[in-house]
Order: C-alpha cells, then structure tokens, then sequence
C-alpha cells in the first residue's frame, strides 16, 4: 500500500466531504419535494431530520474512518475486537460505491450532454415539454452518445483520482467546489428578479397548512425523513473515507455540522433558482414529486431556459452547475474506490486507475443498456438503472449506517467509550454524554424505520 496523504488544510476535507454529499438527486428533487409535500413545513422538518439522523450518523462513519486511518474496505478489521464478524461490512460498503457509479455516472454523463447542447445553441429553439421529452428520449436511446458521455466523465475523475489526494482530487474539487458555489448564488440571484419571483417564494418557503394538509402530515414526515437520510450518501463508507485523511484537530461533530450545512444550503438555493423561474414561466413546477425524476431537468426546466431571455446562457451555466454537482460526487466515490485497492492490494495509484476505468466502463454498461436495447429486461419490474439506484439508495444506505451506528454505540462493537474520545478529539463543538441512549436505541430504531418505509 502508498503511503497514507492527508489533506493539505482543513478546508479541502470540508469542501470534499461537502462534494461527496452533494448530489444530484439533492439538487433537483429537494425543490419538487417541498413544493409538493408542505412548502417551508416539508423544509422544517427535513432540517429537523438532518440534525436528528444526518449528523449522528455522519460521526461515527467519520469517527470510525479516523480512527483507523482506513477506508471501509479495512476499517472495521483494525478496529474490531478479535474474532468478530463488523469486517464483513467491507463487502456491503464496496458494493455500495460500485454500485452508486454503475448508474451515476451515466446520468453525469447527460450532464455533460446538456451543457454542450446549451453552450452551443442546438436546443434553445424547443420550447414545447412535450418535444424536448422526445428529444431526451432520442439522447437516452442513443448508445453510442450515452457511451461517449459516460466513458468521458469516467476518464476524467479518475484521472483526477490518479493525480493523488492533494495534487488531485483536493486541489481540483476545491476549485470546482468553489465555481459551483458561485455559479448556483449568481443564478440564484437571477432567477431572484424575475416578474414572477415573489409568487414563487411563497410557493417555496411560506408555511401553508392547506398545502400541509393536502399532502397529509404521515406523507410529509416520512418523505422528509427519507430525503434527510439519503442527500447525505452515508453508510457505504463515502464519507468516512475523508475522516481517515485529517488528524484529531478538530472535533468531529462540528466538523460534521459545516458538512451537512453545506449540502442543505446547495439544496435550498436550487429551490430558489427554480421556483422563481417555473411561477414565471411555467405557471408553477408541473411535477408529481412521487415520481419526478432526473428527466424534470431535460424537459419541464429545459422548456422554462428556452422560454426565457437569455435563456441560453442560464441554461448554460446551470448545466455547468450539475457537471460540478456529479463530478465533485463521482470523484469523491472514485477516491474511496481507489482507497479500497491500495489497501487490499501492492498496486500502485495509478495502476489502480487504469483498472478501475476499465472496469467501471464494463460495469456502467447495465444501466447504459436499460435505457434502450435492454429496456424490456427487467428484475422485480425495474430496468438495471432503476435497479441499482433501489438497491444503493433504499437497502446498503440505511443498512450501512444502522452498522456504523451500532458499531459505534455499543459494547459488541467498538463501543460508546472509543467512539465518544474519537469524535470529541480536537476543538469544537463536543458530542454530549447525554446522546448515548439516543445513539445506542433510539437512531438504531428510526433507522429502521427508514429502511422498512424506503423498501416497502
């Protein structure tokens, strides 16, 4: 194995871990989902949920990679007691991030479409929905552009990835971090002046409990709790890969706090870039949050870019946004991926790589494929896509982080004690004493929760 990098300053891991947590799904659904289910009620209590699950469950995946300076491929082996069984969760974690890039980048990959048909005009004269879904269904049917999008985001991250923790993926995902900040604050303010902004503000962030209502108190506490606990990527280890690069100067639950903010303001301020431009332009957002998928960002939002002066240009640049939002993903999981070879392997970082973009390219080929030539194959009724994306986002998350959780918090696992001194090491905001019947029972049980409501 290389020697072990750590990051060059603090806030490379911040901006990093920020990165691997901000998604795609984060950007374009939060939005659709709060309109649909309660306005600011859905907001309040998603960010209620952050703080009740996100944060605990983002300690201990950062306290355990800490900890053992390992990523989940050999975390549990160095802090396990002898003869027990935690190290299987390497098998569980590594899937997870396998399969999260079987399809994720295949759809940064539309992406990267999008943002080359903006940036040179070729889609700015369809303003019909209906014709700009044909058109995205003519860009999800064409193999060989879906192949040359996929392989160009898969060589790019990884040979980003190639270059190292410093000279690589923080030197390139703090740059990019930072354009997407200003990119999403300048198209913010933008979409803020709009005629119709004011109606869409309210639409977004005034509590109405008719809307509350509508949508049912039940449905709009689980659908919260649900988008709390997967925006964040945790329980297959993609966090806590960054926690075994930074040192004990810092407490781990502020650090933890700064991360989860982060991705809750990307969220919030896609709403209100989105928002204003749909009341504007759209009559409002024309979308079942039940069902909205990536495709809102082809058609409905694509059609309100075309509709609108310099259109071009916001498309553009928001697209640009989206690339930075996958890519900051897709290299973070990429250097978890990197991770596990080094460490269970004599292979040097570059060679890893290269085999790694091979095997990514055959791997993504599933969900390339579900799309056309194998569109009706299908397992439990869903394509490989779908399929993938049920299986990382409803199964190994939550069952990861209930892991992490009881590893962490109880005796038959590494324990409250070594945990409490490895989160708490450093200056910052400390985990109190006081949370450790919550961490041992009660987060064990709403996560489950989570899980039964995310597979059934």
């Amino acid at each position: 194995m290389d020697s072990r990098e750590s990051f060059s300053s603090r806030l490379g891991f911040i901006l990093i871990s920020a990165g691997c947590a901000i998604g795609l799904g984060n950007v374009y659904r939060f939005p659709i989902t709060t309109g649909a289910y309660g306005g600011a009620f859905f907001v309040l209590i998603y960010i209620a949920f952050l703080i009740l699950l996100g944060i605990p469950i983002m300690t201990a995946e950062l306290a355990v990679g800490r900890g053992s300076k390992r990523s989940i491929a050999s975390s549990f082996d160095v802090l396990e007691k002898p003869g027990q069984k935690w190290h299987l969760m390497k098998y569980l974690g590594i899937a997870g991030n396998y399969l999260l890039m079987m399809f994720y980048t295949t759809i940064a990959g539309w992406m990267v479409i999008y943002f080359i048909r903006y940036l040179t005009g070729s889609i700015c004269d369809i303003k019909e929905v209906s014709e700009l879904g044909n058109q995205f269904g003519a860009t999800i049917s064409n193999v060989p552009l879906l192949l040359g999008s996929t392989f160009a985001v898969i060589l790019v991250c990884f040979g980003i990835c190639s270059l190292g923790l410093q000279k690589g993926v923080e030197r390139v995902t703090k740059w990019m971090m930072v354009v997407l900040f200003v990119l999403m604050f300048g198209l913010a303010i933008y979409s803020l002046t709009l005629s119709n902004a004011k109606e869409g503000l309210a639409f977004y962030l005034i509590p109405s409990a008719q809307r509350l209502k509508d949508a049912g108190l039940g449905t709009v506490i689980s659908s919260a709790m649900g988008q709390a606990f997967f925006t964040l990527s945790i329980g297959i280890g993609s966090i806590a890969i960054f926690g075994s690069y930074i040192g004990k100067e810092r407490r781990l639950l502020g650090e933890s706090l700064t991360i989860v903010s982060l991705d809750t303001l990307v969220a919030i301020m896609a709403g209100l870039i989105i928002f204003p431009a749909a009341f504007t332009y759209n009559n409002g957002v024309t979308a079942d949050a039940g069902t909205v998928g990536a495709g809102f960002l082809f058609t409905t939002l694509s059609s309100i870019f075309n509709t609108m002066p310099g259109g071009r240009l916001v498309g553009t640049l928001f697209f640009l946004f989206m690339i930075f939002a996958a890519f900051s993903t897709v290299i973070a999981v990429f250097e978890n991926i990197i991770s596990f070879w080094l460490e269970l392997t004599k292979l040097k970082r570059a060679k890893v790589s290269v085999i790694n973009v091979i095997l990514l390219m055959v791997l993504s080929l599933p969900a390339i494929f579900s799309l056309n030539i194998w569109g009706n194959v299908t397992i439990g009724g869903k394509g490989f896509m779908d399929l993938e994306d049920f299986v990382v986002s409803n199964v190994l998350l939550p069952i990861g982080s209930l892991v992490y959780v009881l590893f962490c918090s109880h005796k038959f696992g590494w324990g409250w004690d070594k945990y409490f001194a490895e989160v708490n090491s450093g200056k910052g905001p400390a985990v109190p004493k006081w949370l450790k019947n919550y961490m041992k029972f009660v987060l064990p049980a709403i996560i489950f929760v989570v899980l039964l409501i995310s597979i059934f």
